[in-house]
């Protein structure tokens, strides 16, 4: 019957069946897959049976590929020995070193390496280990966060940018090489508009990257707290988000530039891991479309 899409919320996220990501899919099918996930942010693929070469090989049928980033532990990167392009998220520590990263900590909502001046487009998440409870993942809609602002906010964020904080992992933990952050006027990362345009869609999004050390340039820091409260109260309120819950075997790609994400912890005494690519990106931007709305 080959590939078919099924909606999984009116926010966003959708389930593609009808593929067996073994194989290497055709052309056509590929784009059948990517028009689905421009359409709705995120895609399910579930009952897979995959390899580290085979992952590797389906993402990189969507662009060029990112290496793992740098995390937490003191050999920085959390990639596998035989690929660079696989980040391993685990709580799995063997021989007394962990795994992977990020543990089996709540990870707060975040944007992949948004605190790069290219971040990441796309992120793709396997699972090979799952708990029987917890780490469930969450997603938010940037796009319709944005479109449901009031015009005068839409206005006032139309010039402006935040500061995107390097310092920390999404699970709260210090970047190996990194200082805490004491004053989020100085806070180490890229600066991005905080509307942003999606390049292949057109359509805008809100652009946050994670609320934790985030700062807007030529306000005060009241006035930044204030906005970024604002904007990430839309962003993350409960009618813009759904929740996946794992199984073995599921495949998760969720597009960085129009949605954001967070994990729930779980119970450390069980095993989890995920094998995740991410596709390389461009500088994030703004081009206002026609129909933005001017002030009074």
């Amino acid at each position: 019957m080959g590939v078919t899409v099924h909606p999984l919320s009116n926010v966003l996220g959708a389930e593609i069946r009808g593929v067996d990501l073994a194989e290497r899919l055709d052309d056509g099918t590929i784009r059948e897959i990517h028009d689905a996930w421009m359409e709705h942010l995120v895609l399910l693929i579930r009952g897979q049976t995959i390899d580290d070469p085979q992952l590797v090989a389906f993402s990189s049928r969507f662009g060029e590929l990112d290496g793992a980033p740098i995390g937490a532990t003191p050999s920085g990167k959390v990639s596998t020995r035989e690929y660079n392009e696989i980040t391993v998220i685990s709580n799995v520590v063997e021989n007394g070193r962990p795994i992977g990263g990020l543990g089996n900590a709540e990870s707060d909502w975040h944007t992949d390496m948004s605190s790069y001046e290219e971040p990441p487009a796309a992120s793709m998440l396997y699972s090979l280990e799952i708990p029987s409870a917890g780490g469930d993942t969450s997603f938010c809609n940037m796009y319709r966060a944005y479109e449901t602002l009031p015009d005068h906010v839409k206005i006032r964020v139309r010039d402006l940018k935040a500061i995107h904080d390097a310092t920390l992992t999404s699970a709260g933990g210090l970047r190996h090489g990194f200082e805490s952050v004491t004053d989020v006027t100085k806070t180490p990362g890229a600066r991005h508009p905080i509307l942003r345009t999606h390049p292949v869609t057109g359509r805008t999004a809100l652009f946050l990257g994670r609320r934790v050390n985030a700062y807007v340039p030529g306000l005060s820091v009241e006035e930044s707290e204030a906005l970024l409260d604002t904007l990430w109260g839309r962003a993350t309120a409960p009618e813009n988000t759904w929740t996946h819950t794992w199984r073995i075997g599921d495949l998760v790609m969720w597009d960085n530039r129009c949605a954001m994400h967070r994990r729930d912890g779980f119970d450390d005494s069980v095993r989890r891991i995920m094998h995740r690519t991410q596709l390389k990106g461009d500088r994030p931007y703004y081009a206002p479309p026609e129909a933005a709305p001017t002030a009074a």
